[in-house]
């Protein structure tokens, strides 16, 4: 019999407040993309929150013929340890430490073994810069002709909450927010970057991932762009049922502001019981019943 799969960690005590910033970035603009992002540091300290989630790739901006073209334009380096050293960064970096809010922001990283890697960077409220998580999931040759797929999970750790990271595409696979879910996280955090066609898609898989999980998601998603990759807006934070807290409109700028509370968390665990209830392995054998038309 499989044991039922608990998760290893506490529940957090208090509320953690988080935003999803929604923004257009200009390719190869990594210094005025970045000032962009301070920009939206500001606006969520204003309402005292401690964590600020960025679409994928914004600093570069998400275009690939731009992101082949030129890419010392549009990369950042990340040394042995994983930290990154890049002036274009230093107002971003100062807006964190200025408001004391940590950001998480899509970025393309080459790192100290030479690959090159679609990243999600961690700019900490002390204003470090650290290479956090690679996608592990790439998306058609866009994305594999360009960059190494990662193979490591990350976890942050932000007021006693335990938060999972993927970006976009990684979060239409159920096992990698699942994989996070087991080893305790409370949320998943998503940098996406959706084009307009796919609001259907955008609307399905996140909310579904919280479901699965009981789990908050905080999904962060560009707006603007240039034809064929224009992007589709629609950021969110989603409670740990799937209902979306706030939502954004599919076009413009804006902060959206949520509360993960933990009260809620919970109680929704409490009630719907997937997490402890899911098996643990997949069975053994599989059996196969042919049904005929008689």
């Amino acid at each position: 019999m499989t044991e039922p799969n608990e998760p290893v960690v506490a529940l957090p005590e208090t509320v953690l407040r988080v935003g999803a910033g929604q923004a257009a970035a200009e390719p190869a603009d990594i210094a005025g993309n970045a000032a962009t992002a301070a920009r939206l540091v500001a606006t969520a300290a204003a309402d005292r929150v401690r964590l600020l989630v960025l679409p994928e790739l914004f600093l570069p901006g998400y275009h690939p013929p731009t992101l082949a073209a030129d890419p010392s334009r549009c990369e950042v380096a990340a040394d042995d340890a994983g930290v990154v050293t890049d002036p274009r960064l230093d107002g971003l970096a100062t807006a964190a430490s200025t408001h004391r809010v940590a950001v998480l922001v899509g970025a393309a990283v080459r790192a100290a073994d030479g690959a090159r890697y679609l990243a999600a960077l961690l700019v900490g409220p002390d204003g470090s810069i650290r290479d956090a998580y690679h996608k592990r999931h790439l998306c058609g040759v866009e994305e594999t002709d360009l960059f190494v797929a990662g193979t490591a999970a990350t976890t942050l750790t932000v007021d006693g909450w335990r938060l999972g990271v993927g970006v976009c595409y990684d979060g239409c696979f159920p096992e990698h927010a699942r994989a996070a879910a087991r080893a305790g996280a409370h949320a998943m955090l998503y940098p996406t970057a959706y084009v307009v066609g796919g609001e259907h898609r955008r609307d399905l898989y996140y909310p579904a991932r919280a479901l699965d999980n009981t789990m908050f998601v905080v999904f962060s998603n560009g707006v603007g762009g240039r034809d064929p990759w224009l992007f589709n807006g629609g950021s969110a934070v989603y409670d740990p049922e799937g209902r979306a807290l706030v939502r954004a409109p599919d076009t413009g700028e804006t902060v959206l502001v949520a509360d993960l509370d933990p009260v809620l968390l919970a109680a929704t665990r409490g009630a719907q019981t997937m997490l402890s209830d899911a098996a643990v392995e997949e069975p053994a054998e599989r059996r196969l019943l042919t049904v005929d038309r008689g």
